[in-house]
């Protein structure tokens, strides 16, 4: 049976191995993407805080400038007063379906068009920076960690999603391969011995660190599988007897026809008068008539996943309803954890710094297991050679 696990482990390493480090690497690379970002584009994030900020339509239409025949789509502002207001803009629907202008097809953004994010000075109403994240250097990266820079369901999707369904397999078989027989061996698989040979030397780096990574790694590629097979993604509700479906959210009520939308203002009112405590608002403007404006609440202290979210209705600013987490069912609440554990952002930047140990100690684990591989493939030459 060892033989045969010892098979498993070397050939589905040997199959998935290069496709394993290149998760590794984009995966260590985005552990800490917003860290980097706020401090390599500080002045897109920050401002001098100042008595009073300026009113939301005021900003709207700074941000509205930025991009010709824009919507606004999403509108996020933060308790810290030192924070700048985000405002994201996207293009009309008719050029998501690929209006052509000028011989040229508009760039696509999965089912909507193309989208910017505008950074706006909420005391001047300056524009600190218009970003396209689809274009950013840490999406690029995701789209390598996550499809080869393929697209999903394409072929780099595909080789990602069974490289880690692969990688699962790998460590389970690696922990079996380094269960010890007896206590002298559990001493000698629990530490490294930094002194003995290069061929030591390699296998204690091996086993010794992958037996310490493996609980996390364990986790941390079960949480991937989720978000990789849509099987694996409905066994948790199936598991836990939940549904997948959220509630229908409230519709608005629309009064008369050519009724004019709720005015920003009134809106940044409603917003002050209700949410005052929460650390960030991101707001979700409707895209129809009956759409209710859906407002993601997140507190200080809360792992990004625990948000509440409410729903307004857009011409008269009334509550309609909220789905808040602590309603949510079980399965939606554990699917809710399995970004931020993927991530390590579930506990802070405590977590950050363990993911991010881990999955570069991984980066090592197919450099040392083909060396092992190798050395063993030479003890066998040597002693068939002896054997003659």
């Amino acid at each position: 049976m060892k033989k045969l696990f010892r098979n498993i482990h070397l050939y589905l390493s040997l199959a998935a191995g290069i496709f394993i480090m290149i998760a590794c690497l984009t995966g260590s690379i985005m552990v800490f993407e917003d860290e980097i970002n706020h401090f390599i584009h500080s002045e897109r994030y920050y401002v001098e805080a100042k008595e009073k900020q300026l009113s939301l339509d005021v900003l709207i239409k700074t941000a509205a400038t930025e991009g010709k025949n824009f919507k606004v789509a999403n509108i996020k502002t933060y308790s810290d007063k030192n924070r700048s207001v985000e405002i994201s803009i996207a293009a009309p629907e008719e050029k998501a379906k690929g209006e052509v202008k000028n011989g040229q097809k508009p760039p696509q953004r999965g089912k909507g068009g193309v989208s910017l994010t505008v950074y706006i000075n909420p005391y001047n109403g300056k524009v600190l920076d218009v970003e396209n994240k689809r274009e950013s250097f840490f999406k690029k990266v995701e789209m390598i960690h996550r499809f080869l820079l393929s697209r999903k369901e394409g072929v780099g999707h595909y080789i990602m999603s069974y490289s880690s369904f692969f990688f699962f397999f790998i460590l389970l078989t690696g922990l079996i391969l380094w269960w010890p027989k007896n206590k002298a061996i559990l001493k000698q698989r629990l530490k490294i011995k930094w002194n003995g040979t290069t061929k030591r030397l390699t296998h204690d780096l091996h086993i010794v660190t992958g037996f310490y990574t493996s609980v996390f790694l364990i986790v941390i590629v079960m949480t991937g599988l989720v978000m990789s097979f849509n099987w694996i993604n409905k066994g948790i509700f199936t598991l836990t007897g939940s549904s997948t479906e959220s509630p229908k959210p409230p519709q608005s009520q629309l009064k008369e026809i050519g009724y004019h939308n709720l005015p920003y203002n009134k809106l940044q009112t409603i917003l002050t008068a209700n949410f005052q405590d929460a650390e960030s608002v991101n707001i979700r403007m409707p895209k129809e008539e009956k759409d209710a404006i859906s407002v993601n609440v997140s507190y200080h202290h809360d792992s990004p996943n625990k948000s509440d979210t409410y729903y307004l209705d857009q011409y008269s600013g009334k509550i309609l309803g909220q789905l808040a987490f602590a309603d949510k069912n079980i399965g939606q609440k554990i699917r809710s954890y399995i970004k931020p554990i993927h991530t390590g952002e579930v506990f802070g930047l405590t977590s950050k710094i363990i993911n991010f140990i881990i999955v570069l100690l991984t980066l090592t684990f197919p450099v040392t297991g083909v060396m092992m591989w190798l050395n063993r493939i030479k003890k066998k030459k040597k002693k068939v050679g002896e054997a003659f």
